[in-house]
C-alpha cells in the first residue's frame, strides 16, 4: 500500500505544480451563432432537476414510441434510459433527413492519394447504399436482430456504411480499429461470438497501398482457435472490381460485397423498431488485466447523448462542414463521426490516411477545399502538425469557427499554438475529456458562453455531476491543489450499459471502490469511478492528471499493459517483461519495455527485435514501444511484484524515491546506468 501512495502522490503533486493559465474568451461572432448561449442549462441539467433534464437530449430524436420511465435503476448500476421507448440509430441519422436534406453532403470522403477526387455521399445516397447494405447483411447473411458483426476496416465510406446498415437491422456491431493486428481482431470476434466478419482489401497509409485483407485469416484462425467459427467474411474493394492482397479468397467463405451486392440493387430495408435500452454496438477497450472488455452501449441512451453534446458542445448545424481527424474504430469516431454528426444532419468529412501526408500542409488544404469550419482532433495531431510545420496554417485560406482537442490532456503550450495559428485566435476550442465507457464528453467548456482555458479541461458538461475522492473515499476539496480520483456521482444516457458477457466485471472495475450500498438501487449510492486522476481548481475547471491505472494512452490509444507483456511473452527467450509509460514529445506517452531473459539466454538485439515484432503482431504498430531494454532481473517487492513505479521513473528520469524496501535494491542502480547512459555496465558477465 505504501508504495502505490508513493505512484499516486508522486504523479498528483508533479501535475497539480503546473499552473492555472489565463481565461480566452469566445468571439461576439461565434457566440451570435451558437446552438447554445443560455448559461441557465446547466441549472436545469442540475442534480434537481435530474433524471429528466435529458428528456431535452432525447427530444432531438424521432422516436417511434415514446418512453415512460426516463431512467430504470432497478439493476443497478446497469442503467437503463427511456424505458418503454422505441427507435432506430438509422432512420434517426438518415431516413429523418432526405425531405429536407436529401441533396446534402452526408459524408464527405478524402483519399489519402491527393490526386485521388474526394467522394461525396449525400443523405440520398446513404440511404440507398445502407439499405442495399443491410439487406445484404440479412439476406446473403441470414443475420437477425441481436446477431453480431465485427468489422475490421479502414476509414472509408463503407465503414460508416455497415455500421449503418447493422443499425437499420438491429444488428450489434463491433468495429475493430483497422490498425489492429488480426490477432487483436479474432479475439474480439470470439469474445463477441460473431458470425460475419467485414473487412476490406486494402486502405492507403503513407503513400502505400496496404494489404489488410491479409488479417482476415489471422483473425478468423484466432477466433476459432477459441471456438467461435466465422461464417462469412465479407471484403470490400478499395477499388472495386481490382483485389489488392497477397491472400487467396476462400472459397464458399470470403465474398467480395461489391459483387454481392448487385443482387440487392434498390433494395429498401424497413428499420427495426428497438427498445431504447437495446445495444446498439461493442466498443473494446483495453484493460488492465487479462482480455480486452467489450463496452455494451445501448440505443436510445447512447444516440441522444451524442446528439445532444454534438449540438452543444460541438456546435454543430446543419449548414456545417465538420471534420473530425479520429478512426471511427475509436469511440471518438462512433460518437463525433457517425452517430452525433448524421443525426444533426451535419455534413461529416472523413479522411483515409496520415494528416501529414504527402507534406505538413495536407490538413490545411483539405480545410481549405472543402470550406470546412468545425476541426476535430487530438493533441498527438496537433503536436505532429505544429512539429512538422508550424508555420503551414498561414499559408492556406480557411476559417474555423470552432475546434476540438480530445482524448488526452493538451499542454498549453500546444493548446495556444492550436489557438492562435491554427484558430488564427478566432475559433472556439472545447478541450474535451471522456471515455470509451462514457459515449461523450464528459467535462468541456460550453462554447457558447463559458471561457477557454489552456491544459484544463473546464467544468463538467450539462448533467454530469463529477467528484473526487481521495483513496479512503472522501471528497477532495475545490481548489485544494490536492489530486484524487475523478467520479461521476450520477448516471446519464450515454454511459456503457455493461461489458460484454462479464457484468461482474463491469461492477468490480467501476462501480466497486466508491459503492455506498451494494445492494441500493439509489443511483447516489453508486459514484461511477472513471480511472483518471484529477485536480479542480478554484473556479471549477478539471485538469485531468492521467489513468490512475496501468493502461497507456499512446496518442489517444488505451493499451493494456498486460496486453503488451503478454504479447512479450510469445518470445521464447523472454522471462519476465514490464510495461511503463514514457513521455513523448509527440504522442504523448509511449511504451518502454524491460524484459528479463531465460537462465543461459544471452541479450541480442535479435531478442530486442523479436520483442518488437511481437507487440506489433499482437497488438498493432500503435503500440510499438520506445525503447526495449534487457536487464538482469527486475525491481522487486520481497513478494515477488515488479514494481513499474521504479521502472517508470528511470525511463522518464525521475525521482526513483526509497528503494530500500525491495527485495534487490541494487538492481535499481543497475538499470539506472544502463537506461540513462552514465556508463558502460556489463552486468550479464
Amino acid at each position: 500500500m505504501q508504495t502505490k501512495e508513493i505512484t499516486e502522490v508522486t504523479e498528483a503533486q508533479i501535475a497539480v505544480h503546473w499552473q492555472e493559465e489565463e481565461y480566452y474568451y469566445p468571439s461576439i461572432e461565434f457566440i451570435a451563432q451558437a446552438n447554445m448561449t443560455d448559461e441557465s442549462i446547466h441549472e436545469r441539467f442540475s442534480l434537481d432537476n435530474f433524471p429528466e433534464c435529458f428528456k431535452e437530449y432525447a427530444d432531438l430524436l424521432t422516436w417511434d414510441k415514446y418512453w415512460h420511465t426516463t431512467l430504470d435503476t432497478s439493476d443497478a448500476p446497469s442503467w437503463k434510459w427511456f424505458v418503454g421507448g422505441r427507435l432506430n440509430v438509422s432512420y434517426n441519422c438518415i431516413d429523418r433527413h432526405l425531405e429536407k436534406y436529401q441533396n446534402k453532403a452526408a459524408i464527405i470522403y478524402v483519399p489519402e492519394p491527393e490526386e485521388e477526387t474526394q467522394q461525396v455521399l449525400t443523405y440520398r445516397e446513404l440511404y440507398v447504399r445502407v439499405n442495399e447494405m443491410a439487406a445484404l447483411l440479412r439476406d446473403f447473411c441470414g443475420l437477425q436482430t441481436g446477431d453480431r458483426v465485427t468489422i475490421h476496416m479502414p476509414m472509408t465510406p463503407e465503414l460508416p456504411i455497415t455500421m449503418l446498415a447493422c443499425a437499420r437491422l438491429g444488428l450489434i456491431h463491433s468495429v475493430v480499429f483497422g490498425g489492429f493486428s488480426g490477432k487483436a481482431c479474432g479475439e474480439r470476434i470470439a469474445d463477441s461470438g460473431s458470425k460475419v466478419l467485414v473487412t476490406m482489401d486494402s486502405y492507403y497509409r503513407n503513400g502505400k497501398l496496404l494489404d489488410h485483407r491479409e488479417k482476415a485469416d489471422v483473425a478468423v484462425q484466432i477466433a476459432a482457435n477459441d471456438g467461435m467459427e466465422v461464417e462469412k467474411v465479407l471484403v470490400w474493394q478499395r477499388y472495386p472490381g481490382e483485389y489488392h492482397s497477397e491472400n487467396p479468397m476462400v472459397e464458399e467463405r470470403d465474398f467480395f460485397v461489391n459483387d454481392v451486392l448487385k443482387n440487392y440493387r434498390g433494395a429498401r430495408v424497413e428499420p427495426v423498431s428497438l427498445p431504447a435500452e437495446a445495444p446498439l454496438f461493442l466498443m473494446y477497450t483495453s484493460g488492465t488485466t487479462g482480455r480486452p472488455k467489450g463496452c455494451q452501449h445501448s440505443t436510445g441512451g447512447y444516440l441522444a447523448y451524442a446528439a445532444g453534446t454534438s449540438k452543444y458542445i460541438q456546435d454543430i448545424h446543419p449548414e456545417d462542414v465538420y471534420w473530425c481527424m479520429a478512426d471511427i474504430g475509436w469511440i471518438t469516431g462512433h460518437s463525433y463521426i457517425v452517430y452525433g454528426p448524421l443525426a444533426l444532419a451535419a455534413s461529416s468529412v472523413m479522411y483515409e490516411g496520415v494528416p501529414t501526408f504527402p507534406d505538413a500542409g495536407r490538413a490545411w488544404r483539405i480545410a481549405e477545399r472543402l470550406n470546412v469550419n468545425i476541426f476535430h482532433t487530438a493533441p498527438t495531431t496537433i503536436r505532429m502538425l505544429r512539429k512538422a510545420g508550424p508555420d503551414e496554417p498561414e499559408k492556406y485560406n480557411y476559417r474555423f469557427k470552432h475546434m476540438t482537442t480530445v482524448g488526452e490532456p493538451i499542454e498549453p503550450e500546444v493548446w495556444r499554438w492550436y489557438y492562435e495559428v491554427v484558430g488564427r485566435g478566432e475559433a472556439a476550442i472545447v478541450d474535451t475529456w471522456w471515455q470509451t465507457e462514457t459515449g461523450g464528453f464528459l467535462c468541456s467548456t460550453m462554447p457558447g458562453f463559458q471561457p477557454m482555458k489552456p491544459g484544463s479541461a473546464g467544468p463538467a458538461v450539462p448533467g454530469i455531476h463529477p467528484i473526487i475522492y481521495d483513496d479512503e473515499g472522501n471528497e477532495v476539496p475545490t481548489g485544494s491543489n490536492v489530486a484524487g480520483n475523478i467520479c461521476i456521482q450520477n448516471p446519464w444516457p450515454g454511459a456503457f450499459q455493461t461489458i460484454w458477457g462479464d457484468r461482474e466485471r463491469y461492477v468490480k472495475q467501476y462501480y466497486e471502490r466508491y459503492c455506498k450500498n451494494p445492494e441500493s438501487k439509489d443511483w447516489r449510492d453508486w459514484p461511477y469511478l472513471t480511472g483518471d486522476a484529477a485536480v479542480q481548481a478554484p473556479d471549477g475547471y478539471y485538469r485531468i492528471l492521467g489513468r490512475i491505472d496501468d493502461v497507456i494512452n499512446v496518442a489517444g490509444h488505451r493499451l493494456g499493459t498486460k496486453e503488451l507483456e503478454s504479447a512479450c511473452l510469445v518470445v521464447p527467450q523472454v522471462a519476465e517483461a514490464s510495461v511503463v509509460p514514457v513521455a513523448d514529445d509527440l504522442k504523448g506517452k509511449v511504451p518502454d519495455i524491460y524484459i528479463s531473459l531465460k537462465p543461459n539466454v544471452e541479450p541480442s538485439r535479435e531478442v530486442e527485435d523479436a520483442v518488437v515484432a511481437a507487440i506489433v503482431d499482437n497488438i498493432g504498430k500503435i503500440a510499438r514501444p520506445k525503447h526495449v531494454y534487457i536487464v538482469p532481473d527486475m525491481p522487486k517487492t520481497r513478494s515477488g511484484k515488479i514494481m513499474r513505479r521504479v521502472l517508470a521513473s528511470i525511463s522518464n528520469g525521475t525521482d526513483i524515491g526509497d528503494v530500500t524496501t525491495l527485495a534487490n535494491p541494487e538492481i535499481v542502480e543497475t538499470i539506472r546506468k544502463m537506461v540513462q547512459g552514465e556508463e558502460e555496465v556489463d552486468f550479464f558477465g
